[in-house]
């Protein structure tokens, strides 16, 4: 027995589902592209890496990541990574010792030496980082996959902009139209009724980038309103190269909205709920609607647009 350790009496969860991270490295992805020997600044540069049986001691083994401190030992010397260690219930999951708060230090100060490349390699990143500064990279890494911008329904889709295309095309059927003005009808039987409601997305190839033109229902504070807004299919430092304009009328009156098309990075409810576009009060949207403001018949045109 080790010292000062006992034996756990639950059963370990030692399962390879836990493996669900965002920002970590998964051990098929570094046999793909193994790190290199050397220094580099935090910044990432261009390097040939060599391959390196290292990563094997720095994988947990429960969920197959590579560890970041702290790293955690049982009194055998076994180690995993901190999130793991409460997963298994302080248990450890090779030999089924208590785990105590062994930090196994110098795997820790072995990580510091290493270089990894960036995880979206196969979508063009091909930096080479710290051990450690990898994960910040990650988090912004410009070639991280997009996730599906389609507002209708959660959906899980994600990848770089011409997969996405196709996939609004293909799978939601979403209505793709060339030009960079639009003019629009959103139509609603029962007005009154609605709480909350989503239009089927719109998408627009303009200056050979595309648009997703969104337009809902919902409630702000206790105010039913209608909105509409605008994203970019790419990154933000690009959708800030764009402008557009959005309005709605009837009845001699007119609302405009300009602004900049919010990046797909951000989700669309993110961008309704910071209110970045068009908000039409449902007393006003049916009041353009005009008749007997009993369905919504609501005109919303606009223009794309790209800055000097």
């Amino acid at each position: 027995m080790a010292p000062g350790g006992g034996i756990c009496k639950e059963v370990c969860e030692a399962h390879a589902a836990f493996a669900e991270y965002d920002v970590t490295t998964t051990n098929s992805e570094l046999r793909s592209s193994p790190f290199r020997k050397g220094t580099t600044g935090v910044g990432g540069k261009l390097g040939t890496p060599s391959t390196s049986g290292v990563h094997e001691l720095l994988e947990c083994p429960v969920c197959m990541d590579l560890m970041h401190p702290p790293i955690h030992q049982c009194p055998n010397g076994h180690t995993l990574c901190s999130n793991c260690k409460l997963r298994v219930h302080n248990c450890c999951p090779t030999c089924r010792y208590e785990l105590g708060n062994i930090r196994c230090l110098a795997l820790e100060k072995v990580a510091e030496s290493l270089e990894l490349p960036c995880r979206y390699q196969i979508f063009g990143c091909h930096d080479i980082f710290p051990y450690y500064s990898k994960l910040k990279h990650e988090q912004n890494c410009q070639f991280r996959p997009y996730n599906c911008p389609y507002a209708g329904a959660e959906c899980s889709v994600t990848g770089d902009i011409p997969v996405l295309v196709m996939h609004l095309k293909d799978d939601h059927k979403v209505d793709m139209h060339d030009g960079c003005t639009f003019n629009h009808r959103y139509v609603k039987s029962n007005p009154q009724e609605v709480e909350n409601a989503t239009w089927m997305l719109t998408v627009f190839n303009c200056f050979g980038r595309q648009f997703c033109l969104h337009f809902e229902a919902f409630h702000l504070g206790m105010a039913p309103v209608y909105m509409a807004f605008l994203r970019f299919m790419g990154d933000e430092t690009e959708a800030r190269k764009f402008s557009y304009s959005i309005e709605v009328g009837g009845n001699g009156r007119k609302l405009i909205w300009q602004g900049v098309p919010r990046s797909i990075r951000d989700s669309h409810r993110k961008v309704r709920d910071s209110q970045d576009g068009l908000i039409i009060q449902r007393k006003l949207a049916l009041f353009f609607s005009g008749s007997d403001r009993q369905q919504l018949k609501l005109k919303v045109a606009g223009r794309i647009w790209k800055e000097q």
